[in-house]
């Protein structure tokens, strides 16, 4: 994102009074010059539209929502994360859909003998909320559709702008057509109170050197074939390590090894038992370094199975974790598979360091990973 385009020209060339709010347009043009990022056609023309309902939230005008829809790693987190930060708004909240998600059924479980219990959840997590955003909004599931149809309609309601990224178009939603027909509702609500916009580009940004910055998940490792001598080397623990009871909230999940904020499972502890986010998350407030042992050939589990990994290295990622993945084949091959979200999984672990079998590699390596 370098030179100065027309487009922020002509925004940040505005008088605050007219209908864009330059501020957002100026925070976009630095932060892509910092990066050394080009910002493509479909971005400029978000960034335009972010800043016109800007200009309507501060002037107390009639405002549409946004949602972002485009292949992974096309720069819509990039674009949520800006607009958060450079809009002058204190009443505001970033989240990723997971993590809300799983608050909100916490909450309406917790208050189920209200009259409303949607609403009074809703009282406790928004609590005074302007502006929401929502990052890596999806469904798959008829009970969370129908959730979800109740949860946008309230939003509404309250005033609430929301700003929505996705990997998949309003009419992608719950695609299963023993469902879709009815999510629809849902559909044509997002259409009459948001504007829907593509957000493509050239590459995929994750790839890129200077997307990773100081993140801890872009500094984990993906180690293949997890040998004994490669597992010596990293400090990993062995295959055949004991289980350990491992207490999470009011549950009792398995781990395999656990030391001050770092913890190891196998891949079944976590994907082939009933897991659910809320799980992940909870673990994600104790433990920053994590190790994930025996990523199998994904193509061969039950989608149930594909979609508790999807969904835990979702909450790894945007929680910022290092995660050590240890696979018997090259990730390219283990992520195969019929969920249909596999493709962000796979842009996002393809972010990790490669370690394979290569004596090279190996004795390139000087400290443990997980201490």
């Amino acid at each position: 994102m370098a030179a100065l385009p027309p487009l922020l020209k002509r925004l940040l060339g505005k008088p605050a009074a007219t209908d864009a709010d330059p501020g957002i347009a100026a925070f976009f043009q630095g932060k892509a010059r910092q990066q050394g990022y080009t910002l493509s056609p479909s971005q400029l023309q978000v960034i335009e539209d972010m800043a016109r309902q800007t200009a309507h939230l501060l002037a107390g005008r009639p405002t549409r929502s946004l949602y972002l829809h485009g292949a992974v790693g096309r720069g819509k987190s990039w674009l949520l994360d800006g607009f958060f930060q450079a809009l002058p708004v204190a009443e505001k909240q970033r989240m990723h859909f997971h993590d809300f998600f799983a608050r909100l059924h916490q909450g309406m479980f917790t208050h189920r003998q209200q009259r409303d219990a949607l609403g009074v959840t809703l009282d406790k997590l928004l609590d005074g909320c302007r502006v929401l955003c929502f990052d890596e909004f999806h469904v798959h599931d008829i009970g969370d559709a129908m959730l979800i149809s109740r949860l946008f309609k309230a939003l509404f309601r309250r005033g609430v702008w929301v700003l929505v990224t996705s990997n998949y178009p309003p009419a992608g939603l719950l695609p299963n057509p023993l469902y879709h027909q009815r999510f629809k509702p849902v559909i044509e609500l997002i259409s009459a109170r948001m504007d829907v916009m593509e957000v493509s580009a050239p590459q995929d940004y994750r790839g890129m050197a200077q997307a990773h910055g100081d993140q801890r998940f872009t500094a984990g490792q993906f180690v293949w074939p997890g040998t004994s001598a490669q597992r010596e080397a990293l400090g990993l623990p062995s295959v055949d390590h004991p289980p350990l009871n491992l207490a999470v909230g009011a549950r009792q999940l398995i781990a395999r090894r656990h030391q001050g904020r770092s913890i190891a499972f196998s891949f079944s502890d976590l994907c082939e038992q009933p897991t659910a986010v809320m799980d992940y998350l909870q673990l994600c407030r104790d433990y920053d370094r994590w190790i994930i042992d025996g990523l199998p050939h994904l193509a061969e589990c039950p989608i149930a199975t594909q979609q508790r990994f999807i969904n835990l290295v979702d909450v790894l990622y945007d929680q910022d974790k290092h995660l050590v993945l240890i696979g018997e084949q090259p990730l390219e091959q283990s992520l195969s598979g019929q969920a249909i979200d596999l493709a962000r999984t796979a842009s996002r672990l393809g972010q990790l360091q490669k370690i394979g079998p290569q004596p090279a590699i190996m004795s390139a390596i000087h400290a443990p990973i997980a201490e």
